[in-house]
């Protein structure tokens, strides 16, 4: 449940989506993000920082640890499911 409610907080998975092929420093994420406050941006990097998801290299990029390489792997087939349900079809 602990992670359901960090990845349910605005931004969270918009913020590891972005980082999954590579570092970003604070203003280029936040470009990414568009339309996320520098004050929220922060505290969700704080919040990804402090649960093992998120680090910073020597360059102050922020990067996905190898946990947050690891959910992103366990969200990929979310990905794929919502990329079917988006497409146009029958209605159930």
């Amino acid at each position: 449940m602990a992670l359901l409610d960090l990845l349910g907080r605005r931004w969270i998975l918009r913020i590891v989506w972005e980082l999954r092929a590579e570092g970003l420093g604070f203003r280029a994420l936040q470009a990414r993000c568009g339309g996320v406050s520098p004050s929220v941006l922060s505290q969700r990097l704080r919040d990804l920082f402090d649960a093992g998801i998120v680090a910073q290299d020597e360059r102050k990029n922020y990067r996905l640890t190898p946990n947050g390489g690891k959910l992103l792997a366990a969200l990929v087939p979310l990905h794929r499911w919502a990329e079917n349900w988006r497409k146009p079809g029958p209605c159930l």
